[in-house]
């Protein structure tokens, strides 16, 4: 007996590791220690990102046997079959015995309940501390981007990165594209339990841990006032706004319309927030300076001179009449809103059309080239050297490259077929319609590009990193880019006409006493299927003239005016306060404050939301996975993270919420509820679109 009774002991405690497992389970608890991701900075040092603590709450399913459920359910403000189906949920994604985030970001009243309560709760359940990110302005929320605990789509994207379940990481904007350098490396603490399962105190006295390393902090070229402004100009809007410093290829503001303050998706109420902007039909989730892209309409006109001048087929005093349109393709089209005899500068003031679309045919029809295949691959080639048909390289997410025609393109059996095309096909593209599109980013490269008189650098947001680059990512924002050596002398003729757009043109509304601005109207026609929209407002320029600090776009989506009327004056606001500091003068402040509170939302939104609004009401909320809804929204953002399984939940809440009481009644007057909600239009309460006011 006494033989067996020892060779049992052996077997427990020298072979056997199963009780000294549990054992060290029952007295030892692993804590991982997640490091406080980099700090952000603007310009001037004001701080854009920084951190404060919160907490998950964890469980272990493996440990739940004798737990009181009920109890945590009430504390959660959940039922058993909600527990329950989470329960399921964690074990099919990451097993019965590792820990994972049962609820994540807990609030201030649920972690008050829960520390009174905890040790009742161990070692099923236990509390994580979490870093998460807090924002000391409402602004550039599509420039930051924000952070999410990591999914099964994402861990299998990044399964070589070290992400574990129950991590958090940068899902979009600069949070995403430099998630390598904020992110940090995570710490491991071990802690004693009594036989109450408390945590006591660091085993051995922490001979075992190991410390969390933070973030490096980042340097933005960001100028956040300057991004506040553009925000406030953007309410009630659609559109962008793309300021970059030339000299550097910095980006001063970014701001896509409609916005969110960032903070909704940070913290405990983040789910929330995320469903109600992923499902807005006017797609905040959008950075539309980046991911959306528009016909350039007149201010491709500055481009065209550049390669008429540089190639030989005009000069400065060449001339053309403009009867009403241009009659070189036998339609009479494109139009042209002024008649006269115009020279380079004067079209570029005027935006006259007959002058750029005979610029363009002597470029394409040029006997320099054999064949239109190579003169039309000739004009490309500018067009790449101006940053437009590829992508620029931004530090943004998500970027399109827009496009540029080729002869590819038109030989292609879908279009017309080889030989089967000539320059009259696609004259509209000489003043920025038809085949052509750019981002709001690559106009406001263009004119930087302009500015500067042949170079650029590749835009981007962060500057300078502490503690140096050691990924290597601000390498090529470094390189300028200087593909045609165009004379400064071709330049100095495009700037005479873009300054005199803004001093007696159709830019006059971005006129700012004392500063020479150099601008470009666009008035684009857009469709949607078969059927015209209202035109897109767009004005673009640079200032001063001489020494240029500042190169702007803004667009302003289906506004039905012209370039000059709303989008010149928020850019001449914009000038303003970057290169004075400050907006000063009854009427100045005035018009900032008219601009913001101008109602520019287009009528197909509110359709939008109302088809939406039927959307939610049915019972069977996979409905609107079925008809491709959520995916299309989801694929138009490029989001790399799954909320889906978010989204349906929130929509069948919101269905079960609908069903005992009456359907809203129609609204004839379009002031629909589903445009209000904070987190997509936070500063003003939206308001009825007055007529028009706006002065050029």
């Amino acid at each position: 007996m006494f033989v067996v009774i020892i060779a049992r002991l052996f077997s427990l405690q020298v072979i056997s590791s199963k009780y000294k497992i549990m054992a060290d389970d029952q007295g030892k608890f692993r804590k991982v220690v997640y490091p406080d991701r980099g700090i952000v900075y603007d310009r001037h040092n004001n701080v854009l990102l920084q951190n404060t603590t919160i907490y998950d709450l964890m469980l272990a399913p493996n440990k739940l046997k004798g737990v009181d459920t009920l109890a945590m359910c009430r504390i959660l403000d959940i039922d058993t079959a909600q527990f329950n189906k989470r329960v399921v949920e964690l074990i099919i994604k990451n097993g019965r015995t590792r820990p994972s985030v049962f609820e994540p970001l807990l609030s201030d009243s649920k972690m008050a309940m829960l520390n009174e309560v905890m040790y009742k709760f161990a070692p099923a359940f236990y509390l994580q501390e979490r870093s998460v990110r807090s924002y000391p302005y409402d602004a550039a929320a599509n420039v930051l981007g924000y952070t999410a605990e990591v999914d099964t789509n994402f861990l299998k994207k990044h399964k070589d990165e070290g992400y574990v379940s129950g991590d958090y990481a940068g899902m979009t904007g600069i949070e995403r594209s430099y998630e390598k350098v904020l992110m940090g490396v995570r710490g491991i603490e071990y802690w004693k339990r009594d036989n109450k399962n408390r945590l006591t105190e660091k085993l051995e006295n922490g001979k075992f841990d190991t410390a969390a390393i933070a973030g490096q902090n980042m340097h933005t070229s960001i100028d956040i006032e300057l991004q506040e402004l553009g925000e406030k100009l953007m309410q009630n809007k659609l559109g962008s706004i793309v300021a970059l410093d030339p000299r550097t290829g910095g980006i001063l503001a970014m701001v896509s319309a409609p916005t969110y303050k960032p903070k909704f998706l940070s913290g405990s109420e983040r789910r929330k927030h995320f469903s109600e902007l992923f499902l807005n039909p006017a797609l905040p989730l959008l950075n539309r300076t980046v991911g959306a892209t528009y016909s350039p309409g007149s201010t491709f006109k500055t481009l065209q001179a550049l390669i008429g001048l540089h190639e030989g087929v005009i000069n400065t005093h060449f001339k053309v009449a403009c009867s009403g349109a241009f009659y070189g393709c036998g339609t009479g089209k494109p139009k042209c809103l002024d008649k006269g005899v115009f020279d380079l500068r004067g079209a570029i003031t005027v935006s006259d059309n007959t002058y750029f679309a005979t610029v363009m045919q002597k470029v394409i029809n040029n006997p320099k080239y054999p064949t239109i295949d190579s003169s039309l691959s000739n004009w490309d080639r500018y067009m790449y050297a101006f940053g437009l048909g590829h992508r620029l390289g931004v530090d943004v997410p998500a970027e399109k490259k827009g496009f540029i025609p080729t002869a590819d393109y038109f030989n292609s059996p879908k279009r017309y077929g080889e030989g089967r095309w000539n320059y009259c096909n696609f004259v509209s593209v000489s003043i920025g319609q038809g085949e052509v599109n750019v981002t709001p980013l690559q106009v406001a490269n263009e004119m930087a590009y302009i500015a500067n008189k042949g170079w650029y650098k590749t835009p981007h947001v962060v500057d300078s990193i502490e503690g140096g680059d050691k990924f290597n990512m601000l390498a090529a924002f470094k390189e300028q880019h200087n593909a045609i050596d165009i004379p400064d002398s071709v330049f100095e003729a495009v700037h005479d006409g873009m300054e005199g757009v803004v001093e007696r043109g159709t830019g006059l509304g971005a006129k700012v006493e004392g500063i020479s601005i150099c601008g470009k109207t666009g008035t684009v026609e857009n469709y949607i299927g078969l059927v015209k929209q209202p035109n897109h407002a767009f004005f673009c320029g640079f200032a001063p003239r001489d020494n240029p600090k500042i190169a702007i776009m803004c667009v302003v989506e289906n506004s039905g005016k012209f370039g000059g009327t709303y989008a010149a004056p928020i850019v001449g606001l914009m000038i303003e306060k970057y290169l004075k500091d400050s907006i000063t003068g009854t009427a100045r402040l005035a018009q900032v404050e008219q601009l913001s509170n101008l109602n520019l939302i287009p009528a197909r939104i509110y359709a939008a939301i109302k088809t939406q609004d039927s959307l939610r009401h049915l019972k069977d909320s996979a409905y609107m996975v079925a008809k491709g809804y959520l995916k299309g929204i989801k694929d138009t953002m490029e989001l790399e993270q799954d909320d889906e399984s978010d989204l349906l939940d929130k929509i069948k809440k919101d269905a079960d919420s609908t069903t005992k009481k009456e359907l809203p009644k129609k609204d004839s007057n379009n002031n629909l509820p589903g445009m209000n909600t904070d987190a997509v239009l936070p500063n003003e309460k939206r308001k009825t679109e007055p007529k028009d006011t706006v002065k050029n």
